[in-house]
């Protein structure tokens, strides 16, 4: 197993998690995808997405793979006005990761990390261990532990 910045980053703050890997369809990134291949329900398998906000810049929401960020939300926990996506050519020099990889651990400058509240719900959550085909399974708080995550209430229900 390739030791990727996330699971380094969880050795040296002696969290316990679990990898798992699977096999990855670069033609199909999506949390649905990678929760089957884990096994896992699709809420409990957590996307990290690179944000920014018109005040405070760039940061991570980490939401349950089902779920949509909700930007109006995202603004308001942030204390930004206005929140965007930033753009898929902007995610690697911004985190070292790339989009299917991005682990709100270890990137390469450290950004704020917001944490759906609903990862609080269960013993652990898949996050990005920092590559494709590479999960990492960590409880919740111990993941607010090792990036200061705040909890908030940030996913909403993908629009079908």
């Amino acid at each position: 197993m390739k030791k990727t910045n996330a699971i380094r980053q969880l050795d040296i703050m002696k969290i316990s998690y679990e990898v798992r890997e699977y096999e990855v369809d670069e033609s199909d990134l999506s949390a649905g995808t990678v929760a089957g291949k884990m096994q896992l329900p699709l809420e409990q398998v957590f996307k990290t997405l690179v944000a920014q906000g018109d005040k405070f810049g760039v940061f991570l929401a980490v939401i349950p793979g089902g779920e949509e960020l909700d930007l109006k939300m995202a603004a308001s926990v942030t204390g930004n006005k206005k929140v965007e996506m930033v753009s898929l050519k902007e995610v690697q020099p911004l985190t070292g990761y790339i989009r299917g990889g991005v682990s709100p651990i270890g990137t390469k400058k450290t950004y704020p990390v917001y944490l759906d509240e609903t990862a609080l719900s269960f013993p652990f959550i898949s996050i990005s261990a920092g590559q494709r085909g590479m999960q990492v399974l960590v409880n919740a708080v111990d993941l607010v532990r090792v990036t200061n995550a705040t909890i908030v209430r940030l996913g909403k229900t993908a629009a079908s």
